[in-house]
């Protein structure tokens, strides 16, 4: 029989456990508490919105998360992404405004596709894994009676081959991944149809995210892709719009490509290599004249070797071409030899550039590779070789250890003259003896060869002197390795230093002295020698990845060169219009996140959009193409303002909503008469009071005004966006703010589910609530930087959130039984003072999404606050009034964050409605002077802490007296004096202030106390950045007496004393004076005995 489900199994196993072992009473009790919440929530449709007839659409708040992709489960990683969004709408909605965050499912692209691809295949093996095991059971069989007819043999040469099945054993595949994602073993073989993913996971997203209890309108919910008739149309239309507005162009473009799908992979097709883009060489043909008898075969064929470049320019100054000779470790390697799409031509190259070169038309056919042999690295070295633009000729093949065969063409160009790397390397050959013959490199291949300068640059030292003029040189690679003491090519981090001075130099400011182009700047020499180049044949254009690309079909990629559709990125028009708008028009919400956006535009060119196959939308106007995943989601926002007017019911759009539209009529003026604001079509089939609704419900929601994400979407989707909203939609229609964050860890380690270190968002939610999970979730971080999820907090915060359950029912029913009357206790108006406090600096928090300070001020310090309270007020206990005030607060303070936590407390309040339909506490102004009252309170005790603490030390002490200093001295007032005037004066307090001022004439009559009044400027220094221009204040504006006096009681149980005597400074021994730090306003001084 097959195995029950994993969600079942996990289920029993805390049942099991929390019979044997620890409770989950706590938890239970807040997912009793989630289910009742959310049961309410979806029997108001509390978050169904519909733009209101007549409202300002200034007082909405319309946010949208980049739609998860529909190959799995939702995860903890999506999750935290999300919580951002979520966050911001229960905030938004009890500041008052009329919030809306739709939910779409991403299905278009490879993603799917391959994983049904590979489903398919994994089956295919499983089935011949059976065929294989039968096989290896005959040949064991077989085996035996060969060794019962031969007898043993010599164990030390018996060898074994893996068959197919002992190969695969042990790997994970398609078939285990959806197992472990609880999909029944029954439905896993329907998951070799793409299709059926976009059928199973959509609906199972929805009932985790309910879980959790995100405030989502589910009726503007749907997939992508041409299963949706609708959104298809809709992305149609926007293709015609970009085309229309010259944005998309046609021609064969460089892209990273997957060999096995036959078509370009680009960020979100990819297992790993996302970001990764292709880099373009110049690969210089430089043709041996002489084969070695290792390449004889060739004899009759012009053989090159083919050096990849990024500068051409500096051919000139080519001494010798590098090979590596082995791998760092000693072992083999090896070149291949491969015929080009120039005829009788061979070159000699790396595997991994050979296949690049065969998808760029390098090679005698598209995609394909001939190699007509191998040689050894070791054979290179010490071929002729004749190279275009230098003077020497010929120059060899020598050895280079540092070469790597993943980059370029496993041949590397020397110019020693420009290239740090090379001219160490040509010194240390030369130099060497013992060098050279380790390699066989005869003298008469390095020792003539002298550096050859070809361009001229201005160097200055890093150690030299600020304003002194550069020298001129040619031969910045020598002066840089000197500058540097670059004693060996084993120098890699010297050298990296010399290699980024001399390339930056060499390519802005350094010009050409040397060739055709002299006197021209290297900027623009450079595309005119790679042009002359590649028109006189003596040299390719060639790109390859950047860094390793994977696709999800599971090859490596390549770069190739292919006819294709393209958006413009990068236009110059176009680029300052978007950068425009995020410099003036987008709140990012952190430096970091302007940042990336500023840099993603200043790289960012041509994409293409169209694939070959996959799911998605046809190209309109030329379905041999399916618009690419990163392409067809970039405005889908704005579907989402009448999504629920289309379609209903399934995510598809099988089921035509309440306009009862057909998607045949949804012609591109139909969309231009809801969007643009076009003509209403003569010929339109749909009625126009439908039409109206759908104009009425974008123009209301839009534009976005939070569009949550993670950072790694900056580079691609985040930017499209902005793009394309700039194009097709006018200005008062584009984005108003992004905010972006990290990745999230998992108990400080990345999440993987190949380590286990891996939690699913429905996992989550069973093991902590949605409450704890969202917690924990909020205090992971809020920053770029990477956050972290913690068990330990998300465990925490249940015993935190059922502790204050508890206090909120105990506090309840015994209101009637505390203190009540005015509220005039110093306690109770300090209690007061806090809780505005809190309420203000949580709001400024949310505002900003810092939600991490948001439950720092709105929790932790609300709850300290309180907790100090009920300790301060002891036997006369806390007022009601407050106690209720409280519970309300924070109830609403931490609702955005702990929803189901809040509803449940506002309810208990007696509250009829939803909390959902509450306001952000409505609090006066703080007041300032009783924070002052009370930071005085705080400090105060924390120092007579710690002066009892240091006292006990020597001897148990029980009793106290306090001194209080109603004014200060008169060194101490003409000191403050001084200080306050120079802060007035906005001048600072540097060394020639401090030391001026035991010189100035205000304190000449204060000589006897200089030993005392220099230090005490430099506390009251320290103490005016901390409180600004009150530290120089001469009386502090309360009663210090009282305040403590108020609060004897809870003093004397803080420091464990029996008396606390308040007494005015100064003692009247003169012997205690002496021994006591002098007490000042807001600085008592203490005697202990």
């Amino acid at each position: 029989c097959n195995p029950p489900p994993l969600g079942r199994l996990v289920a029993a196993a805390i049942m099991a456990t929390e019979s044997k072992g620890p409770s989950f009473a706590r938890r239970d009790k807040l997912i009793e508490i989630q289910k009742k919440a959310q049961e309410r929530w979806d029997k108001e449709k509390c978050f169904e919105q519909d733009a209101p007839a007549g409202v300002d659409a200034k007082n909405k708040h319309f946010v949208t998360f980049p739609y998860p992709y529909m190959n799995g489960m939702l995860h903890l990683g999506h999750t935290f992404s999300l919580s951002k969004t979520e966050f911001s709408m229960g905030y938004e909605r009890l500041k008052g405004k009329h919030t809306l965050w739709p939910f779409g499912f991403h299905c278009t692209g490879m993603p799917i596709q391959a994983a049904a691809d590979n489903l398919r295949r994994d089956i295919i093996n499983m089935y011949q894994d059976l065929y294989d095991k039968e096989d290896e059971k005959v040949e064991e069989e077989k085996k035996v009676e060969e060794e019962v007819d031969l007898g043993p043999t010599d164990p030390t040469k018996r060898a074994g081959k893996k068959t197919k099945a002992a190969a695969k054993k042990g790997k994970g595949n398609s078939w285990q991944i959806l197992e472990a994602s609880d999909v029944p073993r029954e439905l896993v073989p329907k998951f070799v149809d793409p299709e059926f993913w976009l059928q199973y996971f959509p609906p199972i997203a929805k009932d985790d995210l309910n879980e959790m209890g995100v405030k989502v309108d589910w009726r503007r919910s749907f997939i992508t892709t041409s299963v949706n008739p609708y959104y298809d149309s809709f992305i149609q239309w926007q293709f015609h719009k970009l085309r229309k507005l010259e944005k998309v162009s046609f021609g064969k473009r460089y892209s990273v490509y997957s060999p096995i799908d036959n078509q370009i992979c680009a960020d979100h097709d990819r297992a790993s290599g996302e970001g990764v883009t292709p880099q373009e060489y110049v690969l210089i043909k430089m043709e041996v004249l002489e084969l070695p008898p290792c390449l004889s075969q060739l004899q009759g064929k012009k053989v090159v070797l083919l050096a990849a470049t990024l500068r051409p320019e500096t051919m000139y100054g080519q001494t010798n071409c590098w090979v590596l000779p082995h791998e760092k470790d000693g072992g083999e390697v090896f070149y291949g030899c491969y015929e080009t799409s120039t005829p009788n031509e061979v070159a000699i190259i790396g595997e991994r550039a050979a296949q690049n070169m065969a998808f760029q038309g390098l090679s005698p056919a598209f995609g394909e590779v001939k190699e007509l042999c191998k040689v050894n690295g070791r054979d290179l070295v010490g071929l002729p070789l004749k190279s275009p633009l230098t003077s020497l000729c010929p120059i060899y093949t020598l050895p280079m250890l540092t070469i790597s065969m993943k980059k370029g063409t496993g041949v590397v160009t020397s110019v020693p003259s420009d290239a740090p790397d090379d001219w160490i390397a040509l010194m240390d050959l030369k130099k060497k003896a013992p060098l050279r013959e380790k390699y066989g490199v005869k003298d008469e291949w390095v020792l003539p060869f002298e550096v050859i300068p070809i361009i001229e640059i201005p160097y200055r030292k890093d150690n030299a002197p600020e304003g002194s003029e550069p020298e001129m040189t040619a031969l910045a690679a020598q002066v840089a390795c000197e500058e540097y003491k670059v004693a060996s090519q084993n120098d890699r981090e010297k050298l990296a230093l010399a290699k980024a001075k001399t390339y930056k130099l060499g390519f802005y400011e350094g010009k050409m002295n040397l060739g055709e182009y002299k006197g021209l700047s290297v900027q623009d020499a450079k595309p005119k020698v790679k042009a002359a180049m590649i028109a006189s044949g003596d040299a390719y254009a060639y790109a390859e990845p950047e860094k390793e690309v994977w696709s999800r079909s599971g090859n490596e990629c390549v770069v190739a060169l292919t006819d294709q559709w393209y958006l413009k990125y990068g236009e110059e028009e176009w680029r300052k219009q978007v950068e425009n708008h995020l410099k003036t028009g987008v709140e990012c919400y952190s430096a970091d996140t302007r940042s990336k956006f500023e840099n993603a535009l200043s790289w960012l060119g041509e994409w293409g959009c169209s694939r070959s196959f996959g799911l998605g939308t046809l190209l309109p106007w030329d379905k041999q193409f399916v618009i690419e995943s990163l392409s067809d989601s970039t405005i889908y926002m704005a579907y989402y303002t009448f999504c629920h007017i289309l379609q209903q019911g399934p995510f598809d759009g099988s089921v035509p909503g309440p306009g009862n539209i057909a998607p045949k009529d949804l012609t591109e003026e139909v969309w231009d008469y809801v969007l643009l604001d076009g003509k209403l079509p003569a010929d339109c089939k749909v009625p126009v009071e439908v039409l109206d609704k759908m104009k009425a419900e974008f123009n209301y929601w839009y534009p976005v005004d939070l569009r949550v994400s993670g950072k790694d979407l900056i580079q691609n989707h985040l930017t499209f966006f902005l793009y394309n909203h700039t194009a097709i939609f006018p200005e008062d229609k584009w984005p108003k703010s992004m905010r972006t964050n990290g990745h999230v860890l998992l108990n400080g380690e990345k999440m993987s589910k190949s380590t286990g270190n891996f939690k699913t968002l429905k996992q989550a939610i069973a093991e902590y609530s949605a409450d704890g999970m969202r917690f924990a979730l909020a205090l992971s971080g809020d920053g770029n930087e990477d956050a972290n999820f913690e068990h330990d907090v998300a465990n925490a915060a249940i015993l935190k959130l059922t502790n204050e359950l508890q206090f909120v029912e105990k506090s309840l029913a015994g209101l009637d039984a505390m203190r009540g009357g005015g509220i005039d206790l110093f306690i109770d108006k300090i209690f007061d003072n806090e809780m505005k406090r809190y309420v203000r600096s949580t709001d400024e928090c949310y505002a900003k999404m810092n939600y991490r300070d948001a439950m720092i001020e709105g929790w932790d310090k609300m709850q300290n606050a309180r907790d100090k309270y009920r300790a301060m007020a002891g036997a006369a206990g806390m007022h009601k009034d407050l106690v209720q005030r409280f519970i309300e607060y924070q109830a609403l303070l931490i609702c955005p964050i702990c929803p189901h936590f809040s509803e449940h407390v506002w309810a208990e309040l007696g509250n009829k409605e939803s909390v959902m339909d509450a306001k952000w506490p409505s609090v006066g102004e703080v007041d300032q002077l009783l924070l002052r009252m009370n930071t005085y309170f705080d400090k105060t005790l924390s120092d007579l802490r710690s002066k009892v603490e240091k006292a006990n030390t020597k001897n148990k002490v029980t009793k106290a007296t306090v001194y209080i200093a109603e004014g200060f001295l008169d060194w101490q007032q003409a000191t403050l004096n001084l200080l306050k005037e120079n802060a007035e004066a906005g001048k600072p307090f540097d060394a020639a202030f401090k030391k001026g001022l035991t010189a100035s004439p205000a304190l000449a009559p204060f000589k006897s106390a200089m030993k005392m009044l220099m230090p005490f400027a430099a506390f009251t220094i320290d103490d005016y950045a901390v409180r600004g221009i009150e530290a120089f204040e001469l009386k502090v504006p309360y009663d210090e007496e009282k305040i403590l006096m108020d609060s004897l009681d809870y003093v004397k149980g803080e420091l464990n004393l029996t008396e606390i005597i308040i007494n005015k400074w100064p003692p009247t021994d003169e012997a205690v004076a002496k021994k006591l730090q002098p007490a000042t306003p807001g600085k008592p001084a203490v005697q202990f005995s």
